[in-house]
């Protein structure tokens, strides 16, 4: 009698669709988001209970609720924090990690520098909306300069962070963009960001149509999208434009719009190479000055990747180093002490 293998049914996106109601504005770009993360995980080769989704606070963070797995709905700006913990108390699980721009950059922009360095295998998905939305329409650290928003009626003076630059400083390891709009660009970059090993920050724009709206319409509408935007791959020249007839190329450390002619030809663009962190450092701040006319495009794709020991492995190395010379003990000792006075 031969043995019967029982294999089970490979998993699709509806496994990962929770019971709850979804409860984002009509048109928010946050439906995208989910509906693409739910569309890569079955082919992930992880079980399902080993995933683990981490959130703060904002309308992003209401994404916990709408994936059908574990997860932390915790408190504002300190989703970093708690997906740490969750990673060093259990390195097997597969931790991702959502968040706002608004709960990561500012009241969380301490734990996001700090996540970064250390590189935990967490996944970062930030959606940047570059406003507050779930408290009504108040202006991020990521908004534009000028914004007249509820909370700067006058406009606002402050200069915005860029996030990729941010993360770059902080020694990310894997660091992405993509946009809402775009689902196959997602699916892409959420896939490169599994397989990297290490923390792996994406910044998504998204729109909120409520209090934002079509904030970044020049990179999603289909009339402006291929002038706007630079589709970044590594070993592939940057090109970019309606007619694929426009480039980037490096004059020393300074990069240059060109048009591909008889004067400027494809092999000679810039090539990416996303393991270059000082032209990742470029490619981050290339759209910096927008008032320039013409302006350089935006890039989208994986600005850098880089192979460096996580977190939670050298600290498991170092529990085990450490065993191995003292050995084990108990709880009780420890907080008792090895020394001890009596005081007549």
């Amino acid at each position: 009698m031969s043995d019967i293998i029982s294999l089970a049914p490979k998993k699709t996106a509806k496994d990962f669709v929770s019971d709850q109601e979804v409860k984002w504005c009509p048109g928010c770009g946050d439906y995208s988001i989910l509906s693409q993360v739910q569309k890569v995980f079955p082919d992930f080769d992880v079980k399902k209970e080993n995933y683990v989704f981490i959130s703060g606070i904002g309308c992003s963070s209401r994404f916990t609720y709408y994936m059908d797995t574990y997860g932390f709905h915790s408190i504002h700006g300190r989703a970093a924090a708690v997906a740490s913990g969750v990673k060093a108390t259990n390195p097997e699980l597969d931790v991702w990690l959502i968040s706002g721009d608004g709960d990561s950059i500012s009241i969380g922009g301490n734990h996001f520098i700090h996540l970064m360095r250390r590189n935990f295998n967490i996944k970062y998905l930030m959606f940047n909306n570059e406003i507050y939305g779930l408290t009504k329409g108040q202006y991020s650290p990521l908004s534009q300069k000028g914004i007249v928003a509820k909370s700067t009626p006058y406009g606002s003076v402050d200069e915005p962070f860029n996030p990729l630059e941010l993360a770059l400083g902080a020694k990310s390891t894997f660091v992405a963009r993509s946009l809402d709009r775009d689902p196959k660009h997602q699916q892409m970059i959420f896939k490169r960001a599994h397989e990297h090993k290490g923390t792996a920050f994406v910044e998504i724009y998204q729109n909120c149509p409520v209090f934002n709206d079509e904030v970044f319409s020049p990179y999603t509408e289909k009339d402006s999208k291929r002038e706007e935007c630079l589709f970044i791959e590594h070993g592939m020249p940057m090109v970019f434009g309606n007619n694929n007839d426009k480039g980037l190329k490096l004059d020393g450390l300074k990069p240059v719009i060109v048009n591909i002619d008889s004067t400027n030809s494809i092999n000679d663009l810039w090539i990416h190479d996303e393991r270059d962190k000082t032209k990742a450092n470029l490619l981050a701040g290339l759209f910096d000055n927008v008032s320039l006319i013409p302006h350089n495009p935006r890039p989208f794709g994986v600005f850098y990747v880089e192979d460096r020991p996580t977190y939670e492995d050298d600290l498991t190395a170092q529990i085990a180093a450490v065993t191995a010379k003292k050995g084990k003990t108990s709880l009780d000792k420890i907080l008792s002490g090895e020394k001890t006075w009596i005081i007549a």
